[in-house]
């Protein structure tokens, strides 16, 4: 805890997204833009769902939910990487990096665990309809969201207090473009072994069973629509379920790649994990709304009427 407490008053340095001078106006404008996007188009999602009376369900609910989530998760990393772009300086004192670390698990989780809810909302709808009103109840949709938060918050709680008992001496870049577990671990001089139990046994749990529930969940789903007699009812079920399967495969896949897979200290390994964060920080989160509206008809029309200034109100 000594070599810990003598980290506190110094400052890390960012790896960042590029070492080529060149790139960084390049990258610069290019990260703004997919930043202002993704809240922009996330915040119609919601404004969208909450203006719109005849959105107000359950799968909706969790979609609004999903895009504030993605908001504050993109708004962890993206704001500092492009202030750091734009100054040229790559440093992130030790309680920022910390603060970062936690906001970005939170929200990562968040996302994780709505994804989950979600598949789970579809599973009732699809094969459940009958009991749907009563089981995705506005109560029990409410505590599904809060657990969610809860969840969340705890999780990034452990792995950052963990973070804490950790002493950094002179090799201080961090090989990312904001601060996580894996890199921060890599620059520690002290011993991570308990960090390192801890990120592979519950953070492989926070991703692999909401992943697993997803699978199951798709399961039953695609089970039960392959026993709908009519091609139409077929169909109208799988369109549902395109939008979040879509979302599950981007996200899922680079969280998956980045820490459950294994990478080495090299340049090119440095890059592909940059590159990996990307994806499911900043790019994910961008297509979200793209995908969730441009497959919906009903979310389509609802942000028709939000951009017409109509809105539309239960009762």
């Amino acid at each position: 805890m000594a070599g810990g407490n003598q980290t506190k008053g110094f400052e890390f340095l960012l790896w960042g997204l590029s070492e080529r001078p060149e790139q960084q106006r390049v990258l610069f404008l290019l990260f703004l833009w997919m930043y202002v996007t993704t809240v922009a188009g996330n915040l119609l999602i919601v404004l969208a769902i909450g203006t719109d009376g005849r959105l107000h369900t359950p799968m909706y609910f969790f979609l609004a939910s999903l895009s504030c989530a993605d908001i504050l998760f993109t708004s962890t990393t993206v704001p500092k990487a492009l202030v750091h772009i734009q100054t040229q300086s790559r440093s992130i004192s030790y309680a920022g990096c910390l603060t970062q670390l936690y906001f970005f698990l939170t929200f990562g989780d968040m996302d994780i665990f709505l994804l989950a809810t979600m598949a789970y909302d579809r599973y009732v709808a699809i094969c459940l309809p009958l009991h749907y009103t009563v089981i995705m109840s506005l109560r029990r949709c409410t505590f599904m969201v809060t657990a969610c938060w809860t969840l969340a918050n705890l999780v990034a709680m452990t792995h950052t207090f963990l973070m804490f008992r950790l002493s950094f001496c002179s090799k201080k870049i961090i090989p990312d473009f904001f601060c996580d577990l894996g890199p921060l671990m890599k620059v520690s001089c002290s011993d991570t072994q308990l960090n390192e139990l801890v990120l592979l046994f519950l953070g492989g749990a926070v991703i692999l069973i909401p992943f697993l529930l997803i699978l199951v969940s798709y399961i039953c789903i695609a089970l039960a629509i392959l026993r709908v007699p009519s091609a139409q009812g077929r169909c109208k079920a799988f369109s549902t379920c395109g939008s979040h399967l879509t979302v599950v495969a981007l996200f899922f896949g680079t969280v998956i790649r980045a820490y459950l897979c294994p990478s080495s200290s090299s340049f090119n390994a440095v890059a592909e994990d940059t590159a990996a964060a990307v994806m499911y920080t900043v790019v994910t989160p961008l297509l979200n709304p793209f995908i969730y509206s441009l497959r919906n008809k009903d979310m389509k029309r609802a942000l028709v009427r939000l951009l017409r200034g109509k809105i539309f109100l239960k009762g």
